[in-house]
Protein backbone atom coordinates (compact mmCIF):
# COMPACT_ATOMS: atom_id res chain seq x y z
CA UNK A 1 0.00 0.00 0.00
CA UNK A 2 1.61 3.27 -0.76
CA UNK A 3 1.73 5.86 1.60
CA UNK A 4 0.03 9.07 0.84
CA UNK A 5 2.54 11.00 0.33
CA UNK A 6 4.21 9.15 -2.60
CA UNK A 7 1.27 9.93 -4.98
CA UNK A 8 2.19 13.73 -4.49
CA UNK A 9 4.30 15.93 -6.49
CA UNK A 10 7.16 15.97 -6.00
CA UNK A 11 7.60 13.03 -4.04
CA UNK A 12 6.38 11.35 -7.26
CA UNK A 13 8.12 10.68 -10.38
CA UNK A 14 4.91 11.40 -11.56
CA UNK A 15 4.15 15.06 -13.88
CA UNK A 16 0.92 15.28 -12.57
CA UNK A 17 -2.38 17.45 -14.44
CA UNK A 18 -2.51 19.30 -11.40
CA UNK A 19 0.80 19.86 -8.88
CA UNK A 20 -1.10 20.76 -5.68
CA UNK A 21 -3.04 17.86 -5.64
CA UNK A 22 -2.49 14.52 -3.08
CA UNK A 23 -4.16 12.03 -5.43
CA UNK A 24 -5.66 8.48 -4.63
CA UNK A 25 -4.68 5.52 -6.05
CA UNK A 26 -6.93 3.50 -8.05
CA UNK A 27 -6.36 0.04 -7.60
CA UNK A 28 -9.45 -1.87 -9.63
CA UNK A 29 -12.78 -0.63 -10.95
CA UNK A 30 -16.06 -2.72 -11.55
CA UNK A 31 -19.29 -1.49 -12.44
CA UNK A 32 -19.52 2.19 -11.20
CA UNK A 33 -17.23 2.06 -8.52
CA UNK A 34 -13.98 2.76 -8.16
CA UNK A 35 -11.53 1.30 -5.11
CA UNK A 36 -8.73 2.81 -4.34
CA UNK A 37 -5.34 1.49 -2.39
CA UNK A 38 -6.70 2.17 1.17
CA UNK A 39 -10.02 -0.11 -0.01
CA UNK A 40 -12.50 3.15 -0.18
CA UNK A 41 -14.61 3.07 -2.79
CA UNK A 42 -16.22 6.25 -5.01
CA UNK A 43 -19.08 6.19 -7.17
CA UNK A 44 -17.74 6.84 -10.73
CA UNK A 45 -20.76 9.93 -10.99
CA UNK A 46 -18.67 11.25 -14.67
CA UNK A 47 -17.42 8.23 -16.12
CA UNK A 48 -14.03 9.35 -15.61
CA UNK A 49 -14.06 12.28 -17.96
CA UNK A 50 -17.60 11.64 -19.40
CA UNK A 51 -15.62 7.74 -20.98
CA UNK A 52 -16.51 5.29 -19.09
CA UNK A 53 -19.58 4.47 -20.74
CA UNK A 54 -19.68 1.08 -20.58
CA UNK A 55 -18.85 0.56 -16.61
CA UNK A 56 -15.48 -0.23 -15.84
CA UNK A 57 -14.00 -4.12 -15.72
CA UNK A 58 -15.59 -4.87 -18.88
CA UNK A 59 -14.10 -8.35 -20.29
CA UNK A 60 -15.44 -8.35 -23.65
CA UNK A 61 -13.48 -4.93 -24.31
CA UNK A 62 -10.22 -6.14 -22.77
CA UNK A 63 -10.49 -8.90 -24.37
CA UNK A 64 -10.90 -7.84 -28.33
CA UNK A 65 -7.73 -5.11 -27.74
CA UNK A 66 -5.58 -8.40 -26.20
CA UNK A 67 -6.61 -10.28 -29.22
CA UNK A 68 -5.91 -7.51 -31.84
CA UNK A 69 -2.20 -7.00 -30.11
CA UNK A 70 -1.75 -10.58 -30.56
CA UNK A 71 -2.40 -10.25 -34.16
CA UNK A 72 -0.46 -7.18 -34.59
CA UNK A 73 -0.38 -4.02 -32.26
CA UNK A 74 0.63 -1.68 -34.55
CA UNK A 75 0.90 -0.79 -39.00
CA UNK A 76 1.58 2.83 -40.37
CA UNK A 77 -1.52 3.81 -41.58
CA UNK A 78 0.30 5.77 -44.93
CA UNK A 79 1.10 2.09 -46.15
CA UNK A 80 -1.78 -0.13 -45.03
CA UNK A 81 -5.29 -0.79 -43.91
CA UNK A 82 -6.56 -3.60 -41.38
CA UNK A 83 -9.30 -5.36 -40.66
CA UNK A 84 -9.77 -3.37 -37.55
CA UNK A 85 -10.24 -0.03 -39.17
CA UNK A 86 -12.84 -1.51 -41.90
CA UNK A 87 -14.92 -2.93 -39.55
CA UNK A 88 -14.93 0.44 -37.32
CA UNK A 89 -15.84 2.49 -40.18
CA UNK A 90 -18.41 0.18 -41.53
CA UNK A 91 -19.84 0.46 -37.87
CA UNK A 92 -19.79 4.10 -37.86
CA UNK A 93 -21.41 4.71 -41.10
CA UNK A 94 -24.41 2.49 -39.28
CA UNK A 95 -25.29 4.26 -36.85
CA UNK A 96 -24.26 8.08 -38.40
CA UNK A 97 -27.23 9.57 -40.10
CA UNK A 98 -26.55 9.83 -43.96
CA UNK A 99 -24.47 10.63 -45.82
CA UNK A 100 -21.71 10.80 -43.36
CA UNK A 101 -20.05 7.10 -44.06
CA UNK A 102 -16.18 7.91 -44.39
CA UNK A 103 -14.13 7.88 -41.13
CA UNK A 104 -10.49 8.75 -40.18
CA UNK A 105 -9.47 7.70 -37.06
CA UNK A 106 -6.96 9.32 -34.43
CA UNK A 107 -6.35 9.27 -30.61
CA UNK A 108 -8.36 12.26 -28.83
CA UNK A 109 -10.76 14.76 -29.13
CA UNK A 110 -8.90 17.06 -29.62
CA UNK A 111 -6.72 15.26 -32.62
CA UNK A 112 -10.19 15.06 -34.57
CA UNK A 113 -10.99 18.43 -34.13
CA UNK A 114 -7.95 19.66 -35.37
CA UNK A 115 -8.18 17.73 -38.20
CA UNK A 116 -11.51 18.84 -38.68
CA UNK A 117 -10.55 22.34 -38.87
CA UNK A 118 -7.93 21.39 -41.44
CA UNK A 119 -10.04 19.28 -43.74
CA UNK A 120 -11.98 22.18 -43.92
CA UNK A 121 -9.14 24.64 -44.54
CA UNK A 122 -7.79 22.08 -46.93
CA UNK A 123 -11.51 21.55 -48.81
CA UNK A 124 -11.60 25.16 -49.66
CA UNK A 125 -8.31 25.38 -50.56
CA UNK A 126 -8.29 22.85 -53.24
CA UNK A 127 -11.86 24.34 -54.82
CA UNK A 128 -10.46 27.97 -55.38
CA UNK A 129 -11.72 29.56 -51.97
CA UNK A 130 -8.59 30.06 -50.01
CA UNK A 131 -9.88 32.92 -47.58
CA UNK A 132 -12.30 30.42 -46.09
CA UNK A 133 -9.70 29.99 -42.80
CA UNK A 134 -11.58 31.36 -40.19
CA UNK A 135 -13.39 28.83 -37.79
CA UNK A 136 -16.85 30.13 -35.84
CA UNK A 137 -17.63 28.72 -32.88
CA UNK A 138 -20.32 29.33 -29.47
CA UNK A 139 -19.21 31.01 -26.52
CA UNK A 140 -19.07 29.67 -23.63
CA UNK A 141 -17.38 26.61 -25.60
CA UNK A 142 -14.20 23.95 -25.35
CA UNK A 143 -12.85 21.67 -28.31
CA UNK A 144 -9.72 20.80 -27.46
CA UNK A 145 -5.95 21.55 -26.58
CA UNK A 146 -4.03 22.12 -29.79
CA UNK A 147 -3.48 25.72 -30.39
CA UNK A 148 -5.89 25.92 -33.12
CA UNK A 149 -8.76 24.01 -31.29
CA UNK A 150 -7.94 26.36 -27.99
CA UNK A 151 -8.64 29.33 -30.83
CA UNK A 152 -12.02 27.69 -31.28
CA UNK A 153 -12.70 27.29 -27.78
CA UNK A 154 -14.28 30.34 -25.61
CA UNK A 155 -12.68 29.55 -22.19
CA UNK A 156 -10.48 32.66 -21.18
CA UNK A 157 -9.14 30.81 -18.12
CA UNK A 158 -7.79 28.41 -20.30
CA UNK A 159 -6.54 30.85 -22.98
CA UNK A 160 -4.92 33.28 -20.65
CA UNK A 161 -1.47 31.73 -20.30
CA UNK A 162 -0.64 31.22 -23.86
CA UNK A 163 -2.05 34.83 -25.15
CA UNK A 164 -0.09 35.53 -28.47
CA UNK A 165 0.19 32.11 -29.79
CA UNK A 166 -3.30 31.46 -30.29
CA UNK A 167 -5.51 32.71 -33.55
CA UNK A 168 -8.62 35.37 -32.91
CA UNK A 169 -11.21 33.08 -34.58
CA UNK A 170 -14.68 34.57 -33.76
CA UNK A 171 -17.63 33.51 -31.54
CA UNK A 172 -21.23 34.05 -30.89
CA UNK A 173 -23.48 33.38 -27.55
CA UNK A 174 -24.79 29.96 -26.98
CA UNK A 175 -27.95 28.97 -26.16
CA UNK A 176 -28.65 29.09 -23.12
CA UNK A 177 -32.63 28.61 -21.99
CA UNK A 178 -31.48 28.84 -18.00
CA UNK A 179 -30.18 32.38 -18.54
CA UNK A 180 -31.94 33.84 -21.62
CA UNK A 181 -35.53 33.54 -22.98
CA UNK A 182 -36.59 31.31 -25.68
CA UNK A 183 -36.82 34.78 -28.40
CA UNK A 184 -33.62 35.86 -27.46
CA UNK A 185 -31.53 35.88 -29.96
CA UNK A 186 -28.69 33.33 -29.24
CA UNK A 187 -31.87 30.41 -29.17
CA UNK A 188 -32.98 31.37 -32.67
CA UNK A 189 -29.36 31.24 -34.40
CA UNK A 190 -29.79 34.89 -35.48
CA UNK A 191 -26.75 35.70 -33.51
CA UNK A 192 -24.96 33.32 -35.59
CA UNK A 193 -26.38 35.33 -38.84
CA UNK A 194 -25.37 38.08 -37.70
CA UNK A 195 -21.62 36.82 -36.94
CA UNK A 196 -21.55 34.86 -40.47
CA UNK A 197 -22.26 38.37 -42.23
CA UNK A 198 -20.22 40.66 -39.66
CA UNK A 199 -17.05 38.23 -40.47
CA UNK A 200 -17.82 37.57 -43.71
CA UNK A 201 -18.68 34.04 -45.44
CA UNK A 202 -15.96 34.12 -47.65
CA UNK A 203 -13.62 34.62 -44.73
CA UNK A 204 -15.14 31.49 -42.32
CA UNK A 205 -14.43 27.57 -43.31
CA UNK A 206 -16.64 25.92 -40.56
CA UNK A 207 -18.72 26.45 -37.79
CA UNK A 208 -18.17 24.23 -34.43
CA UNK A 209 -20.82 23.15 -31.64
CA UNK A 210 -21.51 20.70 -29.05
CA UNK A 211 -25.04 19.87 -29.77
CA UNK A 212 -25.90 19.34 -26.14
CA UNK A 213 -23.90 22.12 -24.43
CA UNK A 214 -20.90 20.00 -22.22
CA UNK A 215 -18.97 21.14 -19.28
CA UNK A 216 -19.38 25.00 -20.92
CA UNK A 217 -22.47 25.23 -20.64
CA UNK A 218 -23.41 22.27 -18.13
CA UNK A 219 -25.38 20.46 -20.30
CA UNK A 220 -27.86 23.02 -21.89
CA UNK A 221 -29.83 22.13 -24.32
CA UNK A 222 -31.05 24.10 -27.38
CA UNK A 223 -34.14 25.29 -28.51
CA UNK A 224 -36.26 22.79 -30.76
CA UNK A 225 -35.00 24.17 -34.90
CA UNK A 226 -32.07 25.51 -33.66
CA UNK A 227 -30.10 22.83 -35.08
CA UNK A 228 -32.15 22.77 -38.57
CA UNK A 229 -31.78 26.54 -38.23
CA UNK A 230 -27.38 26.37 -38.62
CA UNK A 231 -27.76 23.58 -41.03
CA UNK A 232 -29.61 26.33 -43.44
CA UNK A 233 -27.36 29.10 -42.53
CA UNK A 234 -23.91 26.83 -43.34
CA UNK A 235 -25.75 25.78 -46.59
CA UNK A 236 -26.77 29.02 -47.15
CA UNK A 237 -23.30 30.58 -47.01
CA UNK A 238 -21.23 27.67 -47.84
CA UNK A 239 -19.53 27.10 -44.59
CA UNK A 240 -18.74 23.91 -43.36
CA UNK A 241 -20.69 22.65 -39.59
CA UNK A 242 -18.62 20.29 -37.43
CA UNK A 243 -20.76 19.04 -34.69
CA UNK A 244 -18.22 18.41 -32.09
CA UNK A 245 -19.40 14.81 -30.31
CA UNK A 246 -16.71 14.01 -28.57
CA UNK A 247 -19.03 14.28 -25.30
CA UNK A 248 -22.00 14.17 -25.98
CA UNK A 249 -21.86 11.26 -28.84
CA UNK A 250 -21.89 7.08 -28.39
CA UNK A 251 -24.80 7.35 -26.49
CA UNK A 252 -24.32 9.62 -23.99
CA UNK A 253 -27.60 11.12 -24.26
CA UNK A 254 -29.73 8.55 -25.15
CA UNK A 255 -29.38 8.35 -28.63
CA UNK A 256 -26.36 7.68 -30.43
CA UNK A 257 -25.87 10.69 -31.49
CA UNK A 258 -27.27 13.98 -29.44
CA UNK A 259 -28.46 15.27 -32.68
CA UNK A 260 -31.14 12.46 -33.90
CA UNK A 261 -33.86 14.25 -32.22
CA UNK A 262 -33.11 17.71 -34.07
CA UNK A 263 -33.30 15.90 -37.69
CA UNK A 264 -30.51 17.97 -38.76
CA UNK A 265 -27.18 16.50 -39.97
CA UNK A 266 -23.40 18.24 -40.16
CA UNK A 267 -21.12 17.91 -42.54
CA UNK A 268 -18.84 16.48 -40.00
CA UNK A 269 -19.06 14.35 -36.97
CA UNK A 270 -16.79 14.13 -34.46
CA UNK A 271 -16.79 11.12 -31.72
CA UNK A 272 -14.08 10.52 -28.83
CA UNK A 273 -14.62 9.54 -25.33
CA UNK A 274 -16.95 6.78 -24.84
CA UNK A 275 -16.10 5.82 -28.28
CA UNK A 276 -13.87 2.95 -27.10
CA UNK A 277 -15.54 2.81 -23.01
CA UNK A 278 -12.03 4.10 -22.24
CA UNK A 279 -10.71 0.61 -23.06
CA UNK A 280 -8.02 2.56 -25.50
CA UNK A 281 -7.78 6.16 -26.70
CA UNK A 282 -9.85 6.36 -29.74
CA UNK A 283 -11.37 9.06 -31.85
CA UNK A 284 -12.89 9.59 -34.86
CA UNK A 285 -13.93 12.30 -37.76
CA UNK A 286 -16.93 10.81 -39.50
CA UNK A 287 -17.72 12.73 -42.63
CA UNK A 288 -18.88 12.76 -46.29
CA UNK A 289 -17.92 11.58 -50.10
CA UNK A 290 -18.54 15.77 -50.79
CA UNK A 291 -16.17 16.63 -48.22
CA UNK A 292 -13.39 14.15 -49.60
CA UNK A 293 -14.29 14.18 -53.63
CA UNK A 294 -12.23 17.82 -54.00
CA UNK A 295 -8.95 16.58 -51.65
CA UNK A 296 -9.45 12.90 -53.55
CA UNK A 297 -8.96 14.54 -56.90
CA UNK A 298 -6.61 17.03 -56.45
CA UNK A 299 -3.67 16.74 -53.64
CA UNK A 300 -4.74 13.18 -52.76
CA UNK A 301 -4.04 13.35 -48.98
CA UNK A 302 -5.50 15.32 -45.44
CA UNK A 303 -2.65 16.87 -44.34
CA UNK A 304 -3.03 15.97 -41.05
CA UNK A 305 -0.46 13.38 -39.94
CA UNK A 306 -0.53 11.06 -36.65
CA UNK A 307 1.85 8.53 -36.22
CA UNK A 308 -0.83 6.67 -34.07
CA UNK A 309 -3.99 7.53 -36.85
CA UNK A 310 -6.08 4.39 -37.97
CA UNK A 311 -4.78 2.33 -34.64
CA UNK A 312 -5.89 -1.40 -35.09
CA UNK A 313 -5.91 -1.73 -31.24
CA UNK A 314 -7.89 1.21 -31.11
CA UNK A 315 -9.91 -0.02 -33.76
CA UNK A 316 -10.25 -3.23 -31.89
CA UNK A 317 -11.64 -1.51 -28.95
CA UNK A 318 -14.24 0.58 -30.92
CA UNK A 319 -15.59 -2.11 -32.85
CA UNK A 320 -16.27 -4.57 -29.38
CA UNK A 321 -17.97 -1.39 -27.37
CA UNK A 322 -20.35 -0.53 -30.21
CA UNK A 323 -21.00 -3.73 -30.50
CA UNK A 324 -21.68 -4.25 -26.68
CA UNK A 325 -23.46 -1.24 -26.23
CA UNK A 326 -25.86 -2.28 -29.52
CA UNK A 327 -26.08 -6.40 -27.95
CA UNK A 328 -26.63 -5.35 -24.88
CA UNK A 329 -28.97 -2.66 -25.55
CA UNK A 330 -27.03 -0.09 -23.13
CA UNK A 331 -27.90 3.66 -25.58
CA UNK A 332 -31.22 2.71 -24.64
CA UNK A 333 -30.36 2.08 -21.10
CA UNK A 334 -28.88 5.48 -21.03
CA UNK A 335 -32.25 7.11 -22.39
CA UNK A 336 -33.97 4.68 -19.69
CA UNK A 337 -32.10 5.65 -16.42
CA UNK A 338 -31.48 9.08 -17.88
CA UNK A 339 -35.17 9.40 -17.12
CA UNK A 340 -34.85 8.25 -13.51
CA UNK A 341 -31.49 10.00 -13.01
CA UNK A 342 -33.40 13.55 -14.15
CA UNK A 343 -36.54 12.47 -11.89
CA UNK A 344 -33.91 11.96 -8.77
CA UNK A 345 -32.22 15.08 -9.21
CA UNK A 346 -35.32 17.44 -9.28
CA UNK A 347 -34.92 17.07 -5.60
CA UNK A 348 -31.80 18.95 -5.45
CA UNK A 349 -33.48 22.60 -6.67
CA UNK A 350 -34.83 22.86 -3.27
CA UNK A 351 -31.73 23.17 -2.44
CA UNK A 352 -31.03 27.96 -1.73
CA UNK A 353 -27.58 27.07 -4.15
CA UNK A 354 -28.75 25.04 -7.17
CA UNK A 355 -30.32 27.22 -10.18
CA UNK A 356 -30.95 24.32 -12.57
CA UNK A 357 -30.59 21.15 -13.40
CA UNK A 358 -30.81 20.12 -16.94
CA UNK A 359 -29.43 17.69 -19.42
CA UNK A 360 -30.52 14.43 -21.20
CA UNK A 361 -29.49 10.99 -21.17
CA UNK A 362 -27.00 9.94 -18.61
CA UNK A 363 -25.25 13.82 -19.24
CA UNK A 364 -26.61 16.18 -16.29
CA UNK A 365 -25.97 19.37 -15.11
CA UNK A 366 -26.40 21.08 -11.60
CA UNK A 367 -26.12 24.78 -11.66
CA UNK A 368 -24.88 26.86 -8.90
CA UNK A 369 -25.92 30.11 -7.95
CA UNK A 370 -25.40 32.98 -5.70
CA UNK A 371 -28.64 34.05 -5.62
CA UNK A 372 -31.83 31.94 -7.10
CA UNK A 373 -33.82 34.66 -7.95
CA UNK A 374 -31.35 36.75 -10.00
CA UNK A 375 -28.82 33.91 -11.11
CA UNK A 376 -26.50 35.65 -10.16
CA UNK A 377 -23.25 33.17 -9.80
CA UNK A 378 -20.79 32.84 -6.86
CA UNK A 379 -18.11 34.71 -7.19
CA UNK A 380 -15.06 33.20 -9.20
CA UNK A 381 -12.64 33.52 -6.46
CA UNK A 382 -14.88 31.10 -4.40
CA UNK A 383 -13.96 28.40 -6.58
CA UNK A 384 -17.28 26.75 -5.78
CA UNK A 385 -16.91 24.05 -8.48
CA UNK A 386 -13.78 23.27 -7.59
CA UNK A 387 -14.72 22.74 -3.50
CA UNK A 388 -17.74 21.12 -4.42
CA UNK A 389 -15.81 18.26 -6.42
CA UNK A 390 -13.22 17.67 -3.63
CA UNK A 391 -16.29 17.61 -1.19
CA UNK A 392 -18.03 15.22 -3.20
CA UNK A 393 -14.87 12.71 -4.06
CA UNK A 394 -14.62 12.74 0.15
CA UNK A 395 -18.02 11.67 0.22
CA UNK A 396 -17.42 8.84 -2.10
CA UNK A 397 -18.23 10.35 -5.60
CA UNK A 398 -16.57 11.41 -8.36
CA UNK A 399 -17.93 14.70 -10.21
CA UNK A 400 -16.55 16.84 -12.72
CA UNK A 401 -16.91 20.63 -11.68
CA UNK A 402 -17.25 23.10 -14.48
CA UNK A 403 -16.95 26.54 -14.79
CA UNK A 404 -17.81 30.17 -16.94
CA UNK A 405 -21.29 29.24 -17.45
CA UNK A 406 -22.64 32.71 -17.07
CA UNK A 407 -19.78 34.43 -19.01
CA UNK A 408 -17.30 32.38 -20.05
CA UNK A 409 -15.63 33.01 -16.27
CA UNK A 410 -18.07 32.63 -13.54
CA UNK A 411 -20.87 29.97 -13.19
CA UNK A 412 -20.50 26.90 -11.15
CA UNK A 413 -21.69 23.59 -12.33
CA UNK A 414 -21.42 19.73 -11.42
CA UNK A 415 -21.11 17.59 -14.22
CA UNK A 416 -23.08 13.99 -13.96
CA UNK A 417 -22.34 11.44 -16.57
CA UNK A 418 -22.27 7.78 -14.92
CA UNK A 419 -22.11 4.55 -16.62
CA UNK A 420 -24.49 3.02 -19.10
CA UNK A 421 -25.04 0.30 -16.59
CA UNK A 422 -26.19 2.12 -13.37
CA UNK A 423 -28.98 1.43 -11.44
CA UNK A 424 -31.88 3.14 -9.84
CA UNK A 425 -30.16 1.95 -6.11
CA UNK A 426 -26.50 3.52 -7.53
CA UNK A 427 -28.75 6.84 -8.90
CA UNK A 428 -30.15 7.06 -5.18
CA UNK A 429 -26.63 6.86 -3.92
CA UNK A 430 -25.90 9.33 -6.14
CA UNK A 431 -28.43 11.96 -4.92
CA UNK A 432 -27.48 11.34 -1.15
CA UNK A 433 -23.60 11.25 -1.52
CA UNK A 434 -24.39 14.89 -3.90
CA UNK A 435 -26.74 15.96 -1.21
CA UNK A 436 -23.87 15.11 1.46
CA UNK A 437 -21.77 17.07 -0.32
CA UNK A 438 -23.26 20.19 -0.59
CA UNK A 439 -24.08 20.09 3.16
CA UNK A 440 -20.58 19.70 4.06
CA UNK A 441 -19.74 22.96 2.26
CA UNK A 442 -22.80 24.48 3.97
CA UNK A 443 -21.62 23.42 7.37
CA UNK A 444 -18.19 24.42 6.69
CA UNK A 445 -19.61 28.18 5.38
CA UNK A 446 -20.86 28.57 8.93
Amino acid sequence: MPVLWETAYPKSPVFYRRLKRVYPRIVRGEGVWLTDSDGRRYLDGCSGAYVSNLGHGVSEIADAVADQAKRFSYVNATAFTHDAAEELAEELARICPKPLDKSFFLCSGTDVVEAAFKLSRQHFAETGRPKKTRVLSLAPGYHGNTILSLSASSRPPYKTMFDGWLIDFPSVQAPYPYRFAKDHPSMTGELLEDAILREGPETIAAFIAEPVGGSSTGASIPRPGYWKKVRALCDKYEIFWIADEVLTGIGRTGTWSALEPYGAVPDMLLFGKGLTGGYTALSALVTNEDVLRPIALGSGALLHNATFSHSAVGCAAGIASIRYLREKKLVERSAEMGSVLHKKLEALLDRPEVGDVRGRGLLAGIEFVENKETKEPFARDLRFAENFADAALAAGLVVWPATGGADGINGDFAMLAPPFIITEDEINEIVKKFTLALDTMTAEAK
